[in-house]
């Protein structure tokens, strides 16, 4: 079977957790949903596009998007709804190929080379998907169809929301040629300054630049990195899946932390969040960071490997609480706390906990029986139960870090 062109999807649905919200209250469609930011600390997490017509963009600071859009409606993320509608997501685009590289709940990048016989040419198939996610998952998407994933996710992005854009690969020049250079990946705003320095502000204007000039700017790797790029050359294959490298939770509060009682039981509380993420995904944690922003936002990071892979909460917690306590004595308050745990090992076996004297792993996955059938916070730590019941005021714990939608390789994209 020969291989068509443009074999490569990128599906993203349309300003997804705003659109789940109006799901759940259909009384909500057509006005302007802000999700995140229920605090005057927060950041925004994901705006319906009535909120973006007056400028509210993710991650922009809750108190400027009150400042453009003051009859926004606010609500606090609802996770366990949006992973529920990224399952269906999910089991939409598995229906057309295997070949499905997630990139968040909310996006992925399918290669179909081999479900043209059942499903027809790749544009036919992303139409196809587009419906099949408005009907089965209830919110829009927009797709891009091209020969490369960087194309595709480019493609995608200029058909939003609700869209389809196909780049043939004869016409991959043309597309990227008038694009910002920001668009590239690895292009930041220093990166996009220096750029603009020798006049080049757009895609075209970069592959029309000879690569040695870019590496005496840049660096070699960056240089050809980026002149490939925008030459719409992308060798990257789509990876159906790869084990998330962490999975954390961080909070930032409505005022600031001075009291190491309260800091730690936001750290046990924390810890427990990330134990639970991770016995869902079925992995144990070697190393434990642990993340504290300070009042001034100088943000402190320490770190520890520990001696046996774990998923208990109250061993994360152990290791956390040491490591907070080892911070400056002037590191007292605090804006934001936050917990990862990273090298990820399968969970495999369960581990004798009578050897280790305890069995508080039997304890915490009785816990997460409990929070499953009853809802989150519906069994916690005596320490915890008159611990005030906080919307997070950042956007809570990442979806990029979640097992079943893990982070790409990528760099990061513009989530506009």
């Amino acid at each position: 079977m020969v291989r068509p062109p443009e074999p490569i999807l990128h599906v993203d649905l349309d300003a997804f957790y705003a659109g789940v919200e109006v799901l759940k209250d259909p009384s909500l469609r057509g006005k302007p949903v802000i999700v995140g930011g229920t605090g005057t600390r927060g950041v925004v997490s994901s705006a319906s596009y009535e909120a973006r017509r007056f400028g509210v963009r993710s991650a922009m600071p809750a108190v400027r998007a009150r400042r453009l859009c003051p009859d926004g409606i606010f609500l606090p993320p609802d996770f366990e709804a949006y992973r529920a509608h990224s399952n269906r997501f999910r089991e939409v685009l598995l229906s057309y190929t295997p070949l499905v590289e997630p990139i968040a709940l909310d996006e992925a990048f399918l290669d179909v080379a081999g479900a043209t016989r059942l499903f027809g040419e790749p544009p036919v198939i992303a139409e196809r998907i587009r419906a099949h996610v408005a009907r089965d998952v209830g919110v829009t998407c927009s797709a891009g169809v091209a020969a490369t994933k960087f194309v595709a996710k480019l493609a995608s992005d200029d058909r939003k929301p609700d869209g389809l854009r196909h780049v043939p690969v004869g016409a991959t020049l043309a597309f990227l040629e008038p694009l910002a250079v920001g668009r590239l990946w690895g292009v930041g705003e220093k990166t996009a300054d220096l750029l603009a320095r020798l006049g080049i502000r757009t895609i075209g204007d970069l592959a029309r630049t000879p690569e040695p000039v870019l590496a005496r700017l840049l660096g070699e790797a960056a240089a050809t990195h980026l002149s490939q790029l925008s030459h719409g050359v992308d060798d990257r294959p789509v990876v159906p899946y790869e084990p998330p490298k962490s999975i954390g939770h961080e909070e930032t509060f409505e005022r600031d932390l001075d009291d190491d009682e309260e800091i730690l039981r936001e750290l046990l509380h924390l810890s427990g969040r990330v134990a639970a993420r991770l016995r869902e995904g079925g992995y144990r944690a070697r190393t434990v960071t642990l993340k504290a922003r300070l009042a001034n936002f100088t943000t402190l990071t320490r770190a520890r490997t520990l001696a046996e892979a774990t998923d208990v909460g109250a061993d994360l917690f152990a290791v956390i609480g040491e490591l907070y306590r080892s911070l400056p004595g002037a590191a007292r308050r605090i804006r934001l706390l936050g917990v990862q745990a990273s090298g990820l090992v399968p969970a495999g076996a369960r581990q004798l906990a009578l050897l280790r004297g305890e069995r508080w792993d039997d304890v915490e996955r009785a816990m997460d029986r409990i929070d499953r059938r009853f809802g989150e916070g519906s069994a916690t730590h005596a320490t915890l139960l008159d611990r005030p019941r906080r919307a997070p005021a950042g956007p809570g714990p990442t979806p990029r870090s979640d097992p079943a939608f893990r982070r790409s390789a990528e760099p990061p994209y513009n989530r506009e």
